[in-house]
């Protein structure tokens, strides 16, 4: 494995030759990134459910809920039915990961309840299955070109439009994706 820091709380933004289905142009947020590997959210893949559809599942009451048309987000091919609650504040949920000070995950009922009912964390995405990576796996795929890394932003997690957040993402390290090949040189 590559002696490489942490990854947790940054952005993988999917370089243009990036051939997976699972993950062209996403940006992915690393939520735990260490020796065991790395676990992460795609946030710019959002998918035909809704809030509402999510609550009417679970038969959660959520009559005045201000999110119930907000779409869902395929987070990534693992455990695709399995709900991940990306939010801010960390608050004091259930089961939380805490991805920073102020961002967590989380997949514990009680924040979709807290949601529902409009008491839920200041701002949120909800994403269904997660991207995982195995031990060196990812330093792996960083090493072949295969995605740029860099700082995480609550704007691009919360209020850029997902169409806009891969190019924004990469605008964030001074790249324009535009210009990029995806096609692989040989020296």
């Amino acid at each position: 494995m590559l002696d490489t820091a942490s990854l947790s709380n940054q952005f993988l933004i999917a370089m243009p030759g990036l051939g997976d289905p699972n993950f062209f142009r996403t940006v992915t947020l690393v939520c735990e990134h260490g020796r065991e590997g790395a676990m992460g959210i795609v946030i710019n893949r959002p998918i035909d459910l809704t809030f509402r559809d999510v609550f009417t599942q679970l038969g959660i009451e959520a009559a005045a809920c201000a999110r119930l048309d907000e779409h869902i987000y395929l987070g990534g091919p693992v455990q695709s039915n399995r709900g991940f609650v990306l939010h801010e504040p960390v608050g004091t949920w259930e089961s939380t990961l805490a991805v920073s000070e102020s961002l967590g995950v989380s997949t514990s009922r009680d924040i979709l309840t807290a949601i529902a009912r409009n008491e839920g964390p200041d701002r949120c995405l909800l994403a269904l299955g997660y991207a995982g990576w195995g031990p060196g796996q990812l330093e792996k795929e960083l090493a072949e070109n295969a995605w740029l890394s860099g700082p995480a932003t609550a704007d691009i997690l919360f209020r850029t439009p997902i169409d806009a957040r891969w190019a924004s993402a990469a605008h964030l390290l001074g790249v324009d994706l535009t210009h990029l090949s995806g096609e692989s040189g040989h020296a």
